[in-house]
């Protein structure tokens, strides 16, 4: 049984998984509470499925970029498990997670995280043939000098995309896809079937060494000097 956590931003998740199948999954918003809510719902997740926790194989943990304090939790709950379990874990890009539920669309998926200050996270991908492929790496920037580079039909999904459709829908002339703010909801299931092809590779992190993909430094504040 694997388990994928993901607090990527205001909406959390959990997947459980048996034989590449998603038994039990968990998806709410969390706001700024992942600290107060991801433990609890994970106790309940697998008391509904009459599981302990010794029954986990794997971990994979979306992270990031996102939210500074949602990583921070997810993340250090995810190694603190894999830790305590003794089994292995894997760290996947959450900008991965939102496009990856649209790859059967064969377009470029572009998903798009709030950072703050103006700015985005975001990067492309696409399912070509059989092979899913990152087109650009994820980067931070602001949505006018985004949209001049999209020059075909292209998804554009996360939960911060309702709010932008007719911004970008300008922007890019019309040659977008911005999926409802219904379907746009991000999986945990997703995250699951993205680490799964790395753990049955063998391919796994150090639990040691993982850390939150912030993109940049979160922001501070500097302490005053006499």
């Amino acid at each position: 049984m694997q388990l994928a956590i993901d607090t990527s931003t205001d909406t959390a998740g959990l997947a459980l998984v048996r034989d590449r199948r998603v038994v039990a999954e968990l998806t709410w918003r969390c706001g700024q509470n992942h600290t107060r809510q991801l433990l609890p719902n994970l106790d309940h997740l697998l008391h509904q499925f009459e599981m302990s926790p010794q029954a986990i194989t794997g971990i994979i943990v979306a992270r990031g970029p996102g939210s500074f304090n949602g990583l921070r939790v997810g993340v250090g709950t995810a190694k603190g498990l894999a830790f305590s379990l003794g089994v292995p874990i894997v760290g996947i890009s959450s900008l991965e997670t939102e496009a990856y539920q649209y790859a059967e669309t064969g377009l470029p998926v572009c998903p798009i995280f709030n950072v703050g200050r103006g700015e985005i996270a975001t990067a492309i991908y696409q399912q070509q043939d059989d092979e899913w492929l990152k087109l650009v790496d994820g980067h931070i920037t602001t949505l006018e000098p985004l949209c001049k580079e999209i020059t075909t039909p292209t998804v554009f999904c996360g939960e911060y995309v309702p709010d932008l459709a007719s911004q970008i829908n300008e922007l890019c002339g019309g040659k977008v896809v911005i999926p409802s703010a219904v379907t746009s909801l991000r999986r945990a299931g997703f995250l699951a079937e993205l680490g799964l092809k790395r753990l049955e590779a063998g391919d796994h992190d150090d639990p040691a060494t993982l850390q939150p993909l912030y993109l940049r430094r979160p922001s501070i504040t500097r302490a005053k000097h006499r």
